[in-house]
């Protein structure tokens, strides 16, 4: 498993996957009205810090992407 996330790519997906775990989780304004959505963006969340984490996309690998510079 080869690293293909750049620095300002897994930057990104981690702070946007902390706001998809963070923001259902204090729901205010109430926003997430069914807990399926809660669910599903707590998950898409925590695949985002995931990929973050270990510098990996397997959809950047599928269509042969990397912003790696290395």
């Amino acid at each position: 498993m080869t690293s293909n996330l750049g620095r300002v790519d897994r930057l990104i997906r981690a702070l946007a996957g902390l706001v998809l775990v963070l923001a259902p989780l204090g729901n205010v304004p109430p926003i997430w009205t069914s807990d399926t959505a809660v669910y599903i963006t707590i998950a898409v969340g925590c695949i985002l810090v995931a990929t973050a984490a270990f510098s990996f996309c397997p959809v950047y690998r599928i269509f042969g992407l990397s912003t790696c510079k290395a």
